[in-house]
Protein backbone atom coordinates (compact mmCIF):
# COMPACT_ATOMS: atom_id res chain seq x y z
CA UNK A 1 0.00 0.00 0.00
CA UNK A 2 1.28 3.10 -0.32
CA UNK A 3 0.76 6.73 1.38
CA UNK A 4 -1.63 8.23 -1.11
CA UNK A 5 -3.93 5.43 -0.40
CA UNK A 6 -4.10 5.50 2.86
CA UNK A 7 -4.46 9.81 2.29
CA UNK A 8 -7.57 8.56 0.45
CA UNK A 9 -9.28 6.52 3.23
CA UNK A 10 -8.31 8.69 5.73
CA UNK A 11 -10.12 11.67 3.74
CA UNK A 12 -13.12 9.39 2.64
CA UNK A 13 -13.29 8.32 6.59
CA UNK A 14 -13.67 12.15 7.76
CA UNK A 15 -15.92 13.32 4.86
CA UNK A 16 -18.11 10.23 4.69
CA UNK A 17 -18.23 11.37 0.81
CA UNK A 18 -16.44 10.61 -1.93
CA UNK A 19 -16.87 13.23 -4.12
CA UNK A 20 -16.02 15.54 -0.74
CA UNK A 21 -12.96 13.09 -0.15
CA UNK A 22 -11.81 13.64 -3.63
CA UNK A 23 -11.77 17.37 -3.25
CA UNK A 24 -10.05 17.29 -0.41
CA UNK A 25 -7.11 14.94 -1.63
CA UNK A 26 -7.33 17.18 -5.23
CA UNK A 27 -8.13 14.54 -7.32
CA UNK A 28 -10.87 13.20 -9.53
CA UNK A 29 -14.04 11.11 -8.10
CA UNK A 30 -13.12 8.14 -9.82
CA UNK A 31 -9.43 7.93 -9.16
CA UNK A 32 -10.28 7.94 -5.61
CA UNK A 33 -13.02 5.57 -5.48
CA UNK A 34 -10.77 2.93 -7.34
CA UNK A 35 -7.26 3.55 -5.15
CA UNK A 36 -9.91 2.73 -2.12
CA UNK A 37 -11.23 -0.20 -4.02
CA UNK A 38 -7.88 -1.96 -4.81
CA UNK A 39 -6.78 -1.46 -1.30
CA UNK A 40 -9.77 -3.01 0.01
CA UNK A 41 -9.66 -6.16 -2.21
CA UNK A 42 -5.72 -6.47 -1.09
CA UNK A 43 -6.38 -6.11 2.55
CA UNK A 44 -9.41 -8.55 1.75
CA UNK A 45 -11.66 -6.61 3.94
CA UNK A 46 -14.47 -3.99 3.30
CA UNK A 47 -13.41 -0.50 5.05
CA UNK A 48 -16.21 1.12 3.87
CA UNK A 49 -20.03 0.22 3.58
CA UNK A 50 -22.45 2.19 0.21
CA UNK A 51 -25.24 3.50 -0.73
CA UNK A 52 -26.34 5.72 -2.72
CA UNK A 53 -27.35 8.46 -0.20
CA UNK A 54 -23.57 7.71 2.05
CA UNK A 55 -20.57 6.26 3.03
CA UNK A 56 -20.16 4.30 6.30
CA UNK A 57 -17.04 3.37 7.75
CA UNK A 58 -16.85 -0.36 8.82
CA UNK A 59 -15.78 -1.26 12.44
CA UNK A 60 -12.13 -2.56 11.55
CA UNK A 61 -12.31 0.18 8.77
CA UNK A 62 -12.40 2.62 11.74
CA UNK A 63 -9.49 1.16 12.77
CA UNK A 64 -7.64 0.81 9.89
CA UNK A 65 -7.93 4.45 9.22
CA UNK A 66 -7.09 5.38 12.79
CA UNK A 67 -3.91 3.55 11.87
CA UNK A 68 -3.79 4.93 8.69
CA UNK A 69 -3.49 8.91 9.90
CA UNK A 70 -0.72 7.94 12.52
CA UNK A 71 1.45 6.70 9.54
CA UNK A 72 1.03 9.69 7.77
CA UNK A 73 1.12 12.05 10.39
CA UNK A 74 4.61 10.42 11.02
CA UNK A 75 5.57 10.41 7.23
CA UNK A 76 4.62 14.08 7.43
CA UNK A 77 7.63 13.95 10.00
CA UNK A 78 10.15 12.95 7.77
CA UNK A 79 9.50 15.42 5.53
CA UNK A 80 9.46 18.19 7.92
CA UNK A 81 12.98 16.66 8.87
CA UNK A 82 13.96 16.81 5.48
CA UNK A 83 13.51 20.36 5.52
CA UNK A 84 15.04 21.53 8.52
CA UNK A 85 18.34 21.86 6.71
CA UNK A 86 16.62 24.08 3.77
CA UNK A 87 16.22 27.67 3.60
CA UNK A 88 13.00 27.92 6.16
CA UNK A 89 11.91 31.07 4.27
CA UNK A 90 11.84 29.03 0.71
CA UNK A 91 9.04 27.11 -0.10
CA UNK A 92 5.56 27.20 -0.17
CA UNK A 93 3.81 27.73 3.67
CA UNK A 94 0.52 26.44 4.21
CA UNK A 95 -1.73 29.16 6.32
CA UNK A 96 -5.51 28.43 7.14
CA UNK A 97 -7.41 31.37 8.14
CA UNK A 98 -10.98 31.47 9.84
CA UNK A 99 -13.65 33.49 7.49
CA UNK A 100 -14.10 36.46 9.90
CA UNK A 101 -10.42 37.48 9.54
CA UNK A 102 -9.41 36.29 6.27
CA UNK A 103 -10.67 39.03 4.51
CA UNK A 104 -9.85 42.03 6.71
CA UNK A 105 -5.93 40.41 7.55
CA UNK A 106 -4.89 39.58 4.15
CA UNK A 107 -4.64 42.10 1.94
CA UNK A 108 -1.96 44.33 3.45
CA UNK A 109 -0.61 41.10 5.08
CA UNK A 110 0.06 39.36 1.82
CA UNK A 111 2.49 42.29 0.78
CA UNK A 112 4.27 42.84 3.80
CA UNK A 113 5.05 38.55 3.92
CA UNK A 114 6.06 38.80 0.04
CA UNK A 115 8.52 41.86 0.80
CA UNK A 116 9.60 39.53 3.95
CA UNK A 117 10.07 36.51 2.30
CA UNK A 118 9.32 37.03 -1.42
CA UNK A 119 10.63 33.11 -2.01
CA UNK A 120 7.73 31.61 0.81
CA UNK A 121 4.59 31.73 -1.37
CA UNK A 122 1.35 31.27 0.70
CA UNK A 123 -1.37 28.23 0.01
CA UNK A 124 -4.67 29.69 1.74
CA UNK A 125 -7.08 28.19 3.43
CA UNK A 126 -10.15 29.61 4.79
CA UNK A 127 -11.92 27.65 6.84
CA UNK A 128 -14.02 27.01 10.41
CA UNK A 129 -11.84 26.21 13.70
CA UNK A 130 -12.61 22.70 13.63
CA UNK A 131 -11.72 22.16 10.57
CA UNK A 132 -8.32 24.26 10.51
CA UNK A 133 -7.46 21.93 13.78
CA UNK A 134 -8.05 19.00 12.02
CA UNK A 135 -5.60 20.05 9.06
CA UNK A 136 -3.35 21.29 10.90
CA UNK A 137 -2.94 18.31 12.76
CA UNK A 138 -2.73 16.25 9.72
CA UNK A 139 -0.19 18.01 8.14
CA UNK A 140 -2.63 19.90 5.66
CA UNK A 141 -1.79 23.16 7.15
CA UNK A 142 1.52 24.43 8.75
CA UNK A 143 -0.09 27.26 10.74
CA UNK A 144 -3.61 28.51 11.33
CA UNK A 145 -4.68 32.03 12.60
CA UNK A 146 -7.53 31.93 14.58
CA UNK A 147 -9.70 33.06 17.60
CA UNK A 148 -8.64 31.88 20.56
CA UNK A 149 -9.26 29.49 23.15
CA UNK A 150 -7.21 27.25 20.61
CA UNK A 151 -6.33 24.35 22.68
CA UNK A 152 -5.06 21.78 20.50
CA UNK A 153 -2.93 18.38 21.61
CA UNK A 154 0.55 19.21 19.64
CA UNK A 155 -0.18 22.78 18.81
CA UNK A 156 1.34 25.93 19.81
CA UNK A 157 -0.25 29.13 19.97
CA UNK A 158 1.04 32.72 20.14
CA UNK A 159 -0.78 35.94 20.88
CA UNK A 160 -1.60 38.92 17.42
CA UNK A 161 -4.10 41.24 18.72
CA UNK A 162 -7.26 41.68 20.37
CA UNK A 163 -10.17 43.17 18.24
CA UNK A 164 -13.37 44.51 19.94
CA UNK A 165 -16.77 44.13 18.85
CA UNK A 166 -19.28 46.59 17.39
CA UNK A 167 -22.97 46.88 16.53
CA UNK A 168 -23.75 47.10 12.63
CA UNK A 169 -27.55 49.14 12.90
CA UNK A 170 -29.76 50.45 9.98
CA UNK A 171 -29.63 54.20 10.04
CA UNK A 172 -33.40 54.48 10.43
CA UNK A 173 -33.23 52.00 13.53
CA UNK A 174 -33.53 53.80 17.24
CA UNK A 175 -30.24 52.78 18.21
CA UNK A 176 -28.29 54.45 15.55
CA UNK A 177 -29.01 57.69 17.33
CA UNK A 178 -26.91 56.30 20.37
CA UNK A 179 -23.36 56.95 20.77
CA UNK A 180 -22.43 53.53 22.57
CA UNK A 181 -24.39 50.47 22.89
CA UNK A 182 -25.36 48.70 26.31
CA UNK A 183 -25.22 44.74 25.32
CA UNK A 184 -28.89 44.68 27.29
CA UNK A 185 -30.12 47.24 24.41
CA UNK A 186 -29.96 44.59 21.98
CA UNK A 187 -33.26 42.37 21.15
CA UNK A 188 -31.97 39.38 20.41
CA UNK A 189 -35.48 39.19 17.83
CA UNK A 190 -33.23 41.83 16.38
CA UNK A 191 -30.13 40.40 15.92
CA UNK A 192 -28.18 38.60 12.80
CA UNK A 193 -26.03 35.86 13.79
CA UNK A 194 -24.01 33.52 11.52
CA UNK A 195 -24.95 30.03 11.46
CA UNK A 196 -23.79 27.18 13.56
CA UNK A 197 -20.10 26.15 13.34
CA UNK A 198 -18.80 29.41 13.00
CA UNK A 199 -16.76 30.46 16.34
CA UNK A 200 -17.73 34.20 15.96
CA UNK A 201 -21.17 33.10 16.25
CA UNK A 202 -20.73 31.90 19.76
CA UNK A 203 -18.31 34.39 21.03
CA UNK A 204 -21.30 36.69 19.81
CA UNK A 205 -23.55 34.78 22.26
CA UNK A 206 -21.24 34.61 25.00
CA UNK A 207 -20.66 38.26 24.44
CA UNK A 208 -24.80 39.34 24.76
CA UNK A 209 -26.51 37.69 28.34
CA UNK A 210 -29.37 38.31 26.74
CA UNK A 211 -28.71 35.52 24.58
CA UNK A 212 -28.26 32.77 26.76
CA UNK A 213 -32.20 33.21 28.25
CA UNK A 214 -33.72 29.53 27.28
CA UNK A 215 -35.66 29.88 23.97
CA UNK A 216 -34.12 33.59 23.13
CA UNK A 217 -31.14 32.58 20.65
CA UNK A 218 -34.03 30.98 18.92
CA UNK A 219 -35.41 34.44 18.26
CA UNK A 220 -32.36 35.73 16.07
CA UNK A 221 -32.03 35.52 12.61
CA UNK A 222 -28.82 33.58 10.59
CA UNK A 223 -26.71 34.27 7.47
CA UNK A 224 -23.99 32.54 5.81
CA UNK A 225 -20.97 35.87 5.95
CA UNK A 226 -20.58 38.92 7.32
CA UNK A 227 -20.26 40.19 4.22
CA UNK A 228 -24.41 38.79 3.55
CA UNK A 229 -25.20 40.27 6.99
CA UNK A 230 -24.01 43.56 6.29
CA UNK A 231 -26.13 43.75 3.04
CA UNK A 232 -28.52 42.72 5.71
CA UNK A 233 -28.37 45.62 8.15
CA UNK A 234 -28.51 48.13 5.21
CA UNK A 235 -32.17 46.74 3.66
CA UNK A 236 -32.88 47.39 7.44
CA UNK A 237 -34.06 43.64 8.24
CA UNK A 238 -31.83 43.80 11.87
CA UNK A 239 -28.83 44.67 13.80
CA UNK A 240 -25.51 42.71 14.50
CA UNK A 241 -22.61 42.35 15.92
CA UNK A 242 -19.40 42.01 14.26
CA UNK A 243 -15.48 42.54 14.80
CA UNK A 244 -14.02 46.42 14.45
CA UNK A 245 -11.93 44.74 11.34
CA UNK A 246 -15.09 44.42 9.40
CA UNK A 247 -16.54 47.99 10.49
CA UNK A 248 -13.73 49.82 9.52
CA UNK A 249 -13.12 47.50 5.99
CA UNK A 250 -16.56 48.21 4.86
CA UNK A 251 -17.56 50.82 2.82
CA UNK A 252 -19.25 53.89 3.55
CA UNK A 253 -22.61 53.50 3.39
CA UNK A 254 -25.70 55.69 4.39
CA UNK A 255 -28.17 53.20 4.98
CA UNK A 256 -26.24 51.79 8.16
CA UNK A 257 -24.13 53.20 10.95
CA UNK A 258 -21.52 51.27 13.37
CA UNK A 259 -21.42 52.06 16.95
CA UNK A 260 -19.00 50.80 19.73
CA UNK A 261 -20.04 48.80 22.30
CA UNK A 262 -19.64 51.24 25.90
CA UNK A 263 -17.16 49.59 28.64
CA UNK A 264 -16.30 46.76 28.75
CA UNK A 265 -16.49 46.07 25.24
CA UNK A 266 -16.81 42.86 23.90
CA UNK A 267 -13.41 41.32 22.11
CA UNK A 268 -11.98 38.49 20.96
CA UNK A 269 -8.18 37.78 20.92
CA UNK A 270 -6.34 36.22 17.57
CA UNK A 271 -3.18 33.64 17.48
CA UNK A 272 -1.50 32.51 15.55
CA UNK A 273 -1.16 27.98 15.56
CA UNK A 274 1.20 25.57 14.49
CA UNK A 275 2.44 22.20 15.36
CA UNK A 276 5.17 22.27 17.76
CA UNK A 277 7.20 19.52 15.63
CA UNK A 278 7.40 22.07 12.78
CA UNK A 279 10.76 22.47 11.71
CA UNK A 280 10.81 25.94 10.46
CA UNK A 281 10.86 28.19 13.33
CA UNK A 282 11.94 30.89 11.38
CA UNK A 283 9.18 31.03 8.99
CA UNK A 284 6.71 31.21 11.71
CA UNK A 285 8.34 33.79 13.28
CA UNK A 286 8.80 36.29 9.89
CA UNK A 287 4.38 35.15 9.64
CA UNK A 288 4.19 36.71 13.03
CA UNK A 289 5.98 40.05 12.24
CA UNK A 290 4.13 40.78 9.01
CA UNK A 291 1.22 40.00 10.80
CA UNK A 292 2.03 42.35 13.65
CA UNK A 293 2.81 44.83 10.90
CA UNK A 294 -0.28 44.59 8.71
CA UNK A 295 -3.06 44.63 11.44
CA UNK A 296 -6.43 45.09 10.64
CA UNK A 297 -7.93 49.14 11.64
CA UNK A 298 -9.45 49.16 14.63
CA UNK A 299 -7.49 45.79 16.44
CA UNK A 300 -4.88 46.36 19.59
CA UNK A 301 -1.42 44.66 18.98
CA UNK A 302 -0.62 42.43 22.12
CA UNK A 303 2.87 42.70 23.77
Amino acid sequence: MTLTELRYIVALARERHFGKAADRCHVSQPTLSVAVSKLEKRLAVPLFERTHSEVRVTPIGERVCEQAEKVLIEALKVEELAQMGKNPLVGVLRLGVIYTIAPYLLPQFIATLHQRAPQMPLYLQENFTHRLAENLKSGDLDAAIVAAPFEESGIVTRALYDEPFQVAIPAQHTLAQEAEIDRDMLDPSQLLLLGEGNCFRDQVVSACPQLSIPGKIDQVMESSSLETIRHMVASGMGVAIIPASAATAWPENPLFVTRPFKAPEPFRRVVLAWRITFPRPQAMEVLYQAICQSLPSGTRLLP
